[in-house]
């Protein structure tokens, strides 16, 4: 009944009304087929009946046995009925049944993960509230909110912070990690980065008040309880208990009203800015309602919570406002790395906590150095148990921290080094390919919790809780430039939380996911920031792939269980993408024998689709989905092979790939022309497909090909636009045609001024020879023209 309690606490509102129906909002354009209802998903998940477990474990059965018929009754039957049907018959007998192993493994590892998630999903039941109160009612360890943001719309980031520092927890502390040049030159940006700057100090302006108020309503009841336990021969009256019962109930209506002004005054642009106001504010306002409802009760039954019970919940009220924030800039100082990604912005700061730092002038810039006698103009970075980090496009629910840092604490978790909740998407997307690409987000939130169930479980960054001495377990320590550079998640690939995964999992730490709904990212709202993401996730899988075996080996030296299962979902999750888009391609390009064809190989597929079918429909989508998604894939098979060659490269060449950030404007943003390309391709070879094997009479490659082509087209129409396409190519070719005038630069030879007071002698001083080496390797007529006079 507490479940039930706390989720509808959430959903108060008309489930079909979306903020661009309200008057404030009217003029907002949305797209044909966009997301209308606004309605969150659950916290905690529905809990599946027996039947869709047992229809889960069939659906396994079905593809095994479907694939194995097919082998049997189509590919070793041709070759024992055609003994001599040649080379290329037999070429392609062996491809294609390669092809479709591999899909039907990864469908079959689909159903897998799934069906773990249905275990999880049963068994799992909501730690109560009181139990997280008294847990924390004394607790002294601390969460540092890691939140890392480059180039990001300050609106966004505010969102972020917010959602962090609104966080019930005894001892927090939120710091943007804030990676934009810090002296730019251009106006817009200057004006950005001010503006997301003044955030932390904002947040912690706002928080002041309801903070005091709530930090003194505890400190004069400690003192009104301890002159009462003075006087415990006279106990505590009816009278002593009703006075408590109503300041109590008096501070929780000014936190309530206090949240419910901010959402007031809150301006609500976007779905994520609804979500951001009903969800994160006025979701912990109505929590806090929810405890009011019960303390208005006890005062009508003449009754009241214990004096203990009602600390707690003056002690709830101060972890909700008390929040430290600041600012954290690593290209001030030339001592920290300053590669350009995510990992590297987070390893800076990690490196510094703990610990004392003098700033230190010099010619190179600003160092820090370790401070041996504490001053007052020491940088002070304070050590914390626990790390959350988050990306600046994420917002989380009130007791993230709360129930997931009780979940380490909790017995037989002591190895659990990350824990989450993997991200679910925004609801009422205003386009198309936001709703789709939301659709897939909620689907690979499912088979993450199944993963865990399989002890397979990957950590996906944009959120999670960390133990903050699991990562020191994994820390690599190198001299660059002379400082030290520690790196804890490593940059090698640019989906570092999945190496750490298993950088983690080597050093004897596993990874949980939360079975709750409580973190929302952002998703790529127009075709070309999703081309960014999807790269992204596609390049690096296969480079990791070698960790895993070293760690497999390292446990079976070890004599530790492993798993078949959990191999088998790991190799899955990190190199499917690579089978599935050669294997379509494959599929695609070229024309196999029509007797290779077999109603097996639909029949492997169907439970695939079905139970995705059903699984959108659990998450608020449309069973339909399930072809709007293989069409999404099919226009993403450029992007996602865009992805594995780059990591075929970056494992012969050993060269680390740029991240590259996915853009969150509010504008298009324009695709590569070659992405726009490739899907008019594939739609063209499929019509031409369906022409050439109509002639031959293939009518199992021409139903292929048709819906290839139909899907396809479809959601170019639907996810790029035909308008759009058009404006990307020409981009694309001016682009390309355009060549920037080479700037001259000067040669960097060494020009020793001809007066002493034109020296500067500090960076000669620090830099040594460095430039002088550097020109000295241009032979003798170099150095006479550098030589001093």
């Amino acid at each position: 009944m507490t479940d039930q309690l706390v989720d509808l606490s959430d959903v108060e509102r008309d489930p079909k009304e979306h903020p661009a129906d309200r008057p404030e909002n009217a003029g907002r354009k949305r797209q044909w087929g966009s997301e209308r209802r606004s309605e969150p998903l659950a916290i905690v998940h529905p809990t599946p009946s027996s039947r869709k477990i047992v229809l889960g474990r069939l659906a396994m059965l079905v593809t095994v046995g479907a694939w194995l018929y097919y082998v049997v009754s189509t590919i070793i039957r041709q070759f024992v009925d055609n003994p001599n049907s040649g080379f290329r018959f037999g070429f392609e007998s062996i491809s294609y049944l390669i092809v479709v192993t591999f899909l039907t493994f990864s469908a079959l590892m689909y159903l897998m993960a799934r069906q773990g998630a249905l275990y999880r999903f049963k068994e799992h039941r909501r730690v109560p509230r009181g139990e997280l109160d008294a847990h924390f009612a004394n607790y002294k360890e601390a969460v540092t909110v890691l939140v890392p943001s480059y180039a990001e719309e300050p609106q966004v980031v505010r969102g972020t912070l917010w959602s962090a520092a609104l966080q019930e927890f005894p001892d927090l502390r939120v710091v943007l990690l804030l990676d934009d040049p810090p002296h730019p030159t251009e106006p817009e940006k200057i004006h950005r980065l001010e503006q997301t700057r003044a955030l932390a100090g904002q947040i912690a302006d706002a928080l002041s008040s309801p903070a005091e108020r709530a930090n003194k309503a505890l400190n004069t009841f400690r003192e009104r309880r301890g002159l009462l336990l003075q006087e415990g021969s006279r106990g505590v009256n009816q009278a002593d208990k009703a006075h408590e019962l109503g300041l109590l109930i008096a501070e929780y209506e000014a936190a309530v009203e206090w949240l419910e002004a901010m959402a007031e005054a809150e301006t609500v642009e976007d779905h994520v800015d609804e979500f951001f106001v009903d969800l994160v504010i006025m979701g912990l306002a109505r929590e806090l309602r929810l405890v009011l409802l019960a303390l208005d009760a006890a005062k009508a039954q003449n009754t009241a919570p214990s004096p203990e019970r009602m600390e707690q919940l003056y002690l709830r009220l101060t972890w909700i406002f008390n929040v430290r924030t600041e600012t954290f800039e690593r290209k001030r100082y030339a001592s920290l790395s300053h590669e350009a990604n995510k990992a590297m912005n987070l390893n800076a700061y990690i490196s510094l906590m703990g610990k004392r730092w003098r700033r230190e002038e010099t010619a190179g810039g600003v160092v820090l150095r370790p401070s041996l006698v504490p001053r007052e103009d020491d940088v002070l970075v304070p050590d914390s148990t626990y790390l959350l980090t988050l990306d600046a496009d994420s917002l989380l629910l009130r007791d993230y921290c709360l129930r997931l840092v009780y979940f380490l604490e909790s017995a037989g978790n002591e190895r659990v080094a990350v824990t989450q909740t993997p991200y679910s998407s925004f609801r009422g997307a205003p386009t198309r390919i936001e709703r789709i690409a939301g659709a897939t987000t909620d689907i690979q939130h499912i088979l993450h919790q199944g993963m865990t169930f399989h002890g397979a479980t990957f950590w996906v960054g944009a959120n999670a809780i960390i133990r903050k001495c699991a990562i020191e377990d994994i820390v690599e320590v190198e001299t660059v430039g002379g400082f030290e550079i520690r790196t804890y998640i490593q940059d090698r690939t640019v989906i570092e939380d999945t190496e750490s995964s298993i950088d983690l999992g080597t050093h004897g730490w596993t990874l949980v996911n939360y079975p709750e709904r409580l973190s929302y990212s952002a998703t790529p709202p127009d075709f070309g920031s999703l081309v960014v993401q999807r790269r992204r996730w596609a390049n690096g899988g296969l480079l990791i792939l070698p960790k895993l075996w070293n760690q497999l080996s390292l446990r079976r030296s070890q004599r530790q269980r492993i798993l078949i299962r959990e191999v088998l979902l790991r190799v899955n999750y990190m190199a499917s993408i690579t089978w599935a888009s050669f294997g379509l391609l494959f599929l695609l390009a070229y024309p196999y024998d029509s007797r290779l064809l077999s109603p097996a190989v639909f029949i492997a597929a169907l439970p695939y689709f079905l139970c995705m079918g059903s699984d959108l429909r659990d998450c608020g989508h449309r069973f339909s989905d399930i072809f709007r998604i293989y069409g999404f894939n099919l226009i993403l098979l450029p992007v996602n092979l865009a992805g594995v060659l780059k990591s075929l490269q970056q494992g012969l060449t050993g060269d680390k790939i740029p991240f590259v950030r996915t853009p969150k404007v509010k504008d298009r943003t324009a695709a590569p022309a070659i992405y726009v390309l490739i899907p008019y391709a594939i739609v063209a070879f499929s019509v031409l497909t369906v022409w050439r094997d109509a002639q031959q009479g293939n009518w199992g490659n021409v139903a292929f090909a048709s819906l290839n082509a139909v899907l396809a087209m479809w959601c170019i129409q639907a996810y790029i636009g035909l308008w759009n396409s058009v404006v990307d190519v020409v981009l694309g070719a001016v682009n390309w045609l355009y060549v920037e005038p080479k700037k001259k630069v000067k040669p960097e030879s060494l020009v020793v001024p001809k007066t002493p007071e034109e020296v500067d002698w500090e960076s000669i001083l620090y830099h040594g020879d460095r430039r002088l080496n550097r020109d000295l390797r241009g032979g003798t007529d170099r150095r006479r023209r550098i030589s001093l006079r």
